[in-house]
């Protein structure tokens, strides 16, 4: 009875941190693209997704080598769950940038918040994870707010936001898989190769492009994206394995207020009420999953302090 009282408590501690590193990724995330749609201004999309991948994987290396480098039975008999990881992965990146090129970061960014809601079903149908009503309705609230910033038909929804929608099944194969991949394999492991994985492909749409020699700011841009990137990956894989994806996922939203912030201080891309209205029903969502996880983590910890007290454990 004792370890079964721990195993709640430490899973409900592997929740909330969890929750801390997806709004970390999601900030990180939202900093890379604010980033690589000020380089693509002036420069082709490939070469500067190429050029931010090269740098993206340097870095990510150089971390590898200080925490203990590369062990080959570290990726045993994980070929087939690494496989569809990049391929959802590859899907994801492309799809998304390509959409975020050719219209407002703040749109795009909202589109693909449709995630927390196909995750969790995916999570509820192919991982037999529980979904209790409350997490639904979290994430369904989410997706109303979601909905109040795009307004399907309005002017910014467009022919480039179906590749944004295309990049949220992408997104969903690449996460749900990250779920699969044994612990033994780090985190910065992964992230090396999604880094890889992007720039390789990368490679092929930059090939067919009239290349540029970029500027010391563009190059600057670029290197900040590759730091968020691999940031972002990172938190985002930690994210994904330690924490209960139906509780994780409205957290995704989060990512929205970083966007709109963002298209306000770079372009000037000020938010109407709706959008205002659409972001605080958004805000509410995580707000409602963070407060009830705490009740729930307070709740459990309470239980195996008054266990332990009983029985002297």
């Amino acid at each position: 009875m004792t370890v079964m009282m721990n195993v709640h408590g430490d899973h409900a501690t592997s929740n909330f941190r969890a929750i801390v590193a997806m709004l970390v990724g999601q900030a990180s995330f939202t900093f890379n693209d604010a980033l690589m749609k000020l380089a693509v201004a002036s420069l082709p999309g490939g070469q500067a997704i190429f050029l931010r991948g090269v740098m993206a994987v340097l870095v990510s290396l150089a971390v590898y080598a200080v925490v203990g480098g590369f062990k080959r039975e570290q990726l045993r008999g994980q070929a087939r769950i690494l496989t569809l990881r990049n391929i959802g992965e590859i899907g994801s990146t492309f799809f998304f940038l390509f959409a975020l090129f050719h219209m407002p970061i703040a749109t795009a960014v909202a589109i693909l918040q449709l995630m927390p809601l196909a995750i969790t079903a995916a999570a509820a149908l192919f991982l037999a994870e529980p979904v209790g009503w409350r997490r639904w309705l979290a994430a369904f609230v989410g997706l109303i707010g979601v909905m109040i910033v795009i307004r399907p038909g309005g002017d910014d929804f467009n022919a480039w936001s179906l590749l944004a929608l295309t990049a949220v099944a992408f997104s969903v194969l690449r996460d749900l898989s990250t779920r699969h991949i044994g612990f033994h394999v780090p985190a910065i492991l992964l992230v090396t190769i999604s880094a890889l994985t992007v720039t390789t492909s990368a490679a092929g749409f930059a090939l067919v492009e009239t290349w540029i020699i970029p500027t010391q700011r563009q190059l600057l841009l670029l290197l900040g994206a590759a730091v968020f990137l691999i940031s972002g990956y990172y938190f985002m894989v930690h994210a994904m394995r330690h924490g209960e994806v139906a509780v994780v996922s409205p957290f995704r939203y989060s990512v929205i207020v970083w966007a709109i912030l963002a298209g306000v201080i770079l372009w000037g891309e000020w938010p109407d009420a709706p959008a205002l209205v659409g972001t605080g029903v958004v805000v509410a969502a995580g707000l409602y999953t963070f407060m009830r996880e705490r009740k729930v983590w307070r709740s459990r910890q309470g239980r195996v302090r008054e266990y332990e007290a009983r029985h002297g454990a």
